[in-house]
């Protein structure tokens, strides 16, 4: 995409900063919900060296830009809770677990709002950041919530369900963790075979309309 033409730094630092934000707001979350588990591992903090994973917020976000894989997607150092803790049981989990691509995706309108408004005033640079932040928290959040494991999504989705249904996703849950970090690149490689053409054209079409034009 244009906007990433020539901004390979920014994109690179842009997407790392948003997957720390993303798993401190799942780590704020789980504590105004009662459960302080991440605030005691010192992981409430925006200051990227207690989050950063090697490979996911830097090796694998470096390989998808260079090489234009058409998806963009990282990881931060997953923020740790204790579900048990959480006041509300019903709904509490749903609740950390939308948090994080709920902050993105406020992220994202915001800085659309920004180029909306204020667009006309910002230098040719910031535009560019802001576009750029733009896309990548709206990527980020609608990635994250895709229903299926080991994603936000599919947490919510399994705590909003009735239990028989959400026994079914859970059971398809425990096999893909038991295949450990073959699991996640299975589930990442289908969806980028299956699914990564008409999901970044859903983002591109809700990132136009975010931003105009």
């Amino acid at each position: 995409m244009q906007i990433i033409d020539g901004n390979i730094i920014f994109v690179i630092l842009v997407l790392i900063f948003s997957v720390i934000v993303h798993e401190v707001a799942h780590g704020y979350a789980a504590n105004s919900l009662g459960d302080p588990t991440a605030r005691l591992a010192n992981r409430l903090t925006l200051n990227p060296l207690p989050h950063i994973d090697l490979v996911g917020s830097i090796l694998i976000p470096a390989f998808l830009v260079l090489t234009n894989a058409g998806i963009l997607f990282g990881w931060a150092k997953p923020v740790p809770y204790n579900p048990y803790n959480l006041k509300n049981q019903r709904w509490g989990e749903a609740l950390v677990a939308f948090a994080g691509p709920g902050t993105n995706l406020l992220i994202a309108v915001i800085f659309a709002l920004v180029i909306r408004f204020l667009g006309s005033m910002l230098s040719l640079q910031a535009f560019s950041l802001a576009l750029i932040i733009v896309l990548i928290n709206l990527f980020l959040g609608l990635f994250n919530l895709i229903p299926i494991p080991p994603f936000d999504g599919y947490t919510v989705l399994s705590r909003m369900l009735p239990y028989r249904y959400a026994f079914a996703l859970r059971a398809l849950e425990s096999r893909i963790h038991a295949w450990g970090p073959f699991g996640l690149i299975a589930v990442l490689f289908l969806f980028i075979l299956l699914l990564s053409g008409p999901f970044s054209s859903l983002v591109l079409l809700l990132f136009h309309l975010l931003v105009g034009g």
